[in-house]
């Protein structure tokens, strides 16, 4: 059997090169479609193995597409997002965030770094049919940079039969791979609702219609909705995260606003919060005397996996890390992740890879493990050298 059969041992050589790439790009974090220095520095990476590279696609996205030498097959995607947070990193590493206020806080340095060394190992190794398609995706938080990839035309320009991802996971076992058929993480809508009463001095709060109170009062009715107008058998969350309003202590607010997130997995039950919150804003307003206005903006889809390529997949990791550290039958999460949009236009699935314990996600103290790294390269290039291998006999 080939490397290219069995690419964990050569990935793991690379991994001091992975590494310090990972850690540059960690030490140099770019929020959502500003990511101008790390699809630089991808660029470079690709090249230098003899990969075209095809940038500015849906803003600062790239892809990079490997022709096996095979012969004739079908096209395979393998997708990593670039972006980092706007949090302020609490850590004291060499390689820690050079940007105040800027923190690859969920490990994309890393998912760049594992897409780069199945990249390596594949153009290194092209004795398979067809072409792989590596997909580096900007803005993934909340930025929408999936559906910016799609719509300047990513499947069209550079057709996939199939498209993979991964993500890593601290709350998972180093190596352990989790994964289902069928929906994975929940859609997200994020909310705006703008209140609007009488402000006024605070010694006559009688004479105002205080903005404050009616957001204080639409927050609390929002939380119910849940429990009390979503089927208990739907999993769902509505959350108010953040309300303002006033200003100084002796003036009563005319003004205010609530935001928040609306997560779900059913498009009727999406559809059943909305129509709720607009409701009840609208006539808990009205009860006071004030008027209230809702914005929902759609921002991610609810991840679905395809079942043949959610089994392909765990067959894949269960080649990389053992049959014993692949669970195929994890929960579903309400967390969010807008690979979503790309499964909507092509049939594939996406993973999480444990990296052992540690702080969560999004936490100012998140570190990446390196060492799962090759871990997540490997899976990377076998789900695609798996993928072409079968597909190609189709054609």
């Amino acid at each position: 059997m080939t490397l290219a059969a069995l690419p964990l041992a050569a990935i793991e050589a690379d991994l001091a090169h992975l590494t310090a790439l990972r850690r540059d790009l960690h030490a140099h974090p770019e929020l959502g479609f500003e990511e101008h220095r790390t699809a630089a520095r991808i660029r470079t990476e690709l090249e230098a193995c003899g990969i075209p590279v095809f940038a500015e696609i849906g803003g600062t996205g790239l892809v990079g597409l490997v022709e096996g030498r095979g012969g004739p097959g079908r096209s395979i995607g393998l997708r990593a997002d670039m972006d980092a947070l706007p949090i302020e990193e609490d850590s004291d590493f060499p390689w820690r965030s050079t940007v105040p206020g800027r923190f690859h806080g969920c490990g994309h340095d890393g998912h760049v770094a594992m897409l780069v060394g199945a990249a390596r190992h594949l153009a290194a190794h092209r004795d398979f049919p067809g072409r792989v398609v590596l997909v580096f995706q900007p803005a993934e938080e909340g930025l929408g940079g999936a559906r910016a990839m799609l719509r300047d035309g990513l499947f069209a320009r550079f057709p996939c039969d199939e498209i993979y991802a991964l993500h890593n996971d601290p709350n998972r076992g180093f190596c352990e791979v989790g994964l289902r058929r069928g929906p994975v993480s929940a859609s997200a809508d994020f909310f705006d609702i703008d209140v609007r009463g009488n402000g006024g001095h605070a010694a006559f709060p009688h004479r105002t219609i205080d903005a404050g109170l009616v957001a204080i009062a639409i927050a609390q009715a929002l939380h119910a909705i849940v429990g009390r107008d979503i089927d208990p058998n739907e999993a769902a969350v509505v959350s108010v995260t953040a309300m303002n309003a006033g200003t100084t202590y002796n003036v009563i607010p005319g003004t205010a606003r609530l935001s928040g997130t609306i997560r779900s997995f059913s498009p009727l039950v999406r559809e059943r919060i909305a129509g709720r919150i607009g409701t009840l804003a609208a006539g808990i307003a009205q009860a006071y005397g004030a008027e209230a206005r809702v914005s929902i903006r759609d921002v991610f889809s609810t991840l679905v996996n395809h079942d043949a390529q959610a089994a392909a997949l765990a067959k894949a990791a269960r080649a990389v890390v053992g049959a014993g550290k692949v669970d195929t039958d994890v929960p579903k999460v309400t967390t969010s992740e807008d690979f979503a949009d790309m499964l909507m236009a092509v049939p594939g699935a996406y993973c999480f890879l444990g990296q052992g314990a540690g702080a969560a996600l999004h936490n100012p103290r998140y570190a990446f493990n390196d060492a799962v790294i090759p871990i997540g390269a490997a899976l990377f290039a076998r789900i695609a050298l798996d993928r072409l291998a079968r597909l190609s006999l189709s054609i």
